[in-house]
């Protein structure tokens, strides 16, 4: 059915946008997320940048989660009300059950946003679904729309910034830049019909060198494939990869405005102390939620850590944590697919302290 959407989406020519999605406006750039997980850029004229970015996972040459073939949505896309880390946010789940096809992940994307920012931060936490563990490579597959028209895009890489570069002629910049890790991987060519094919991605994603430009040379335009390495994940595991994504109107503004979006990367994601115990003494999210809930909490020294959840009546449901924790923040997956909708609590206990919150499970 998706695939039968996206050839009439095309032949429209993207007159409408036939998938629900969540968007917000910075006041300098509009960021949306579809119901299977596509990142589109808008400025502030409604005009389209980015065609496409969507996450990739690979477990073998044979075998790698994309948007056009696997995703399927796992949890809604939604715009988050009251957003704990920034003034806008974008949060949305999903897994392979389109194809069912191997690897059998679940994606869980956030993007952030600022007030005035030109500029977006990506978060895809990225969870083993298997029942083996895995050596995952992730990163992304990009399409450029610079101004609402494809084709003679160049990609440049600079190398000093680890920057991925988008431009043609005086258009708008638009640049990517892989957050808390360094790409093993980035290789451009030349789009064309049918080129989500597992094997060809996992060969892009391990060209094993970083292209340092490609210039497109038809009106098809370019497509971009970015890979870091590889990370081993058990079962249920997860793990996080984060991108910074900008819109300039030139290659210092783009330049610019990465610079801004690595900076609030940096105070919100990476540069946590203790005093960040205060914002994160117990939050989850999303709340209210379908399935699945992130429980996030701040630990000023490694410790043992209880935490429960129970019913409305105070009847016991689970017992997520039972054990030593490190210091530092601490995250913990709750799955509500076998519970009904309604209110919930769940306790943290760490040292002599506890705390109670409550959540919704909304069915």
């Amino acid at each position: 059915m998706k695939k039968a959407l996206l050839l009439l989406f095309a032949t429209l020519f993207y007159i409408a946008d036939l998938y629900p999605q969540a968007t917000f406006n910075t006041g300098t750039m509009e960021v949306s997320v579809n119901q299977y997980g596509r990142i589109r850029f808008y400025d502030t004229e409604g005009i389209i940048h980015l065609q496409r970015a969507s996450i990739l996972v690979g477990t073998s040459p044979t075998t790698v989660f994309d948007y056009q073939n696997d995703a399927e949505e796992y949890e809604p896309t939604v715009l988050v009300g009251n957003p704990a880390s920034s003034d806008f946010e974008i949060y949305g789940a999903y897994d392979n059950s389109y194809s069912g096809a191997p690897p059998n992940v679940i994606v869980r994307l956030n993007a952030f946003g600022w007030n005035n920012g030109m500029y977006t931060i990506v978060r895809f936490r990225v969870q083993n679904n298997e029942t083996g563990a895995v050596d995952a490579s992730i990163g992304l597959d990009i399409i450029p729309e610079l101004n609402e028209e494809y084709g003679y895009d160049t990609v440049t890489y600079i190398a000093g910034e680890e920057i991925i570069r988008f431009h043609r002629g005086t258009h708008m910049n638009m640049g990517m830049k892989l957050l808390g890790a360094s790409l093993s991987s980035l290789y451009s060519f030349e789009w064309y019909d049918g080129y989500e094919v597992d094997s060809d991605y996992w060969t892009w994603m391990h060209n094993g060198s970083l292209q340092n430009q490609y210039i497109s040379t038809t009106i098809d335009g370019p497509v971009t494939i970015t890979a870091q390495e590889a990370v081993a994940l058990n079962p249920g595991q997860m793990f996080d990869v984060y991108y910074a994504m900008a819109l300039g109107l030139n290659e210092d503004a783009m330049v610019t405005n990465i610079a801004a979006a690595e900076e609030k990367y940096n105070d919100i994601f990476v540069g946590i102390d203790e005093n960040e115990y205060v914002k994160y003494p117990g939050k989850n999210f999303p709340n209210p939620f379908n399935k699945t809930t992130t429980i996030s909490y701040w630990l000023k020294n490694a410790e043992f850590v209880q935490v429960k959840v129970f019913d409305a009546c105070g009847r016991g449901i689970a017992t997520l944590v039972n054990g030593i924790q490190q210091a530092g923040l601490n995250e913990v997956l709750f799955d509500a697919g076998g519970l009904s909708g309604g209110l919930y609590y769940y306790t943290i206990t760490s040292g002599n302290q506890i705390s109670t919150h409550k959540m919704v499970i909304k069915k």
